[in-house]
């Protein structure tokens, strides 16, 4: 699914078979002026996202913009402002929160994430742990926090994890079973293989075959021990109950990239509202 088409169900899911609360007392030809109001301290994301929702509303209504994506805002900044049909601004209106409250509470995160690792040569990855067919917008607010974006799905990257492993019957045999599949469909894709315990990297190390080894749910003295046997043979992921209290200790290891979950899946939502203003 596009972002597009990501927008245009949004609005149909809101709009149904029509805005009566704006059809049923605003008159067709008054026009107006609106404004985004932050209620909040953060990282504002996804002002060019609300363009896309006001065009595919109505391409009449302009926008006039005071910050970009990616700025830090405080309660009472003005975003942007708005003017044109009253009844095509209403009718955006709340789709146009919902995407940019929640891309802006996942950058006011990031953003907090990304300066526990600044100093180190740790890079802050996502995960896949996203609203349904809200992904792109999700990763999106991630790049605009500083974030790293992980693999997008299941078709762009190897993640071979412990239930892929057992089931295929051993780090190896998953490793040489992806290996040829890869090569028999032609599929240029890295393979990152996740890793339970030091024995597990020590057998991975051995085999070979991988561009990425993941050390999930390890202490920080773990994954220091681990790319002792790792070396800069591979890239390396540290994952797994790592907080914000814990981050900066696993980055001081040296591991080459942090995925958190969290970034996405345990946010709040940035408080902006979206105001009428008395011309």
């Amino acid at each position: 699914m596009t972002p597009e088409e990501t927008i245009r169900q949004a609005l149909a899911e809101d709009i149904g078979a029509g805005d009566f609360s704006s059809l049923s007392c605003i008159d067709e030809n008054i026009k107006g002026t609106m404004q985004l109001l932050a209620k909040a301290d953060g990282i504002i994301a996804g002002i060019e996202v609300a363009k896309k929702v006001l065009e595919t509303v109505d391409p009449q209504i302009e926008m006039r913009a005071y910050m970009k994506d990616g700025d830090s805002i405080h309660r009472g900044d003005i975003v942007f402002e708005i003017s044109g049909s009253v009844r095509s601004m209403l009718t955006a209106e709340r789709t146009v929160l919902n995407f940019m409250q929640r891309m802006s509470g996942i950058a006011t995160t990031t953003k907090e994430y990304v300066k526990l690792v600044e100093g180190t040569r740790t890079r802050l990855l996502d995960t896949r742990k996203t609203t349904p067919n809200m992904r792109y917008f999700e990763k999106l607010a991630v790049k605009i926090g500083g974030g790293t974006n992980h693999r997008f799905g299941l078709y762009d990257m190897i993640m071979l994890k412990d239930n892929h492993i057992d089931f295929a019957g051993g780090i190896e045999k998953a490793i040489d079973k992806t290996r040829k599949y890869l090569a028999d469909n032609n599929l240029p894709l890295k393979i990152e293989i996740e890793t339970r315990n030091i024995d597990e990297v020590r057998r991975v190390v051995a085999h070979g075959g991988v561009d990425r080894i993941m050390l999930d749910n390890f202490a920080p003295e773990q994954i220091t021990e681990a790319l002792k046997v790792i070396g800069s043979k591979y890239e390396t992921e540290a994952s797994g109950g790592i907080t914000k209290e814990t981050l900066h200790l696993y980055a001081e290891t040296g591991v080459d990239f942090i995925s958190v979950g969290a970034l996405t899946h345990q946010i709040k939502s940035l408080d902006l509202s979206l105001k009428y203003v008395n011309d």
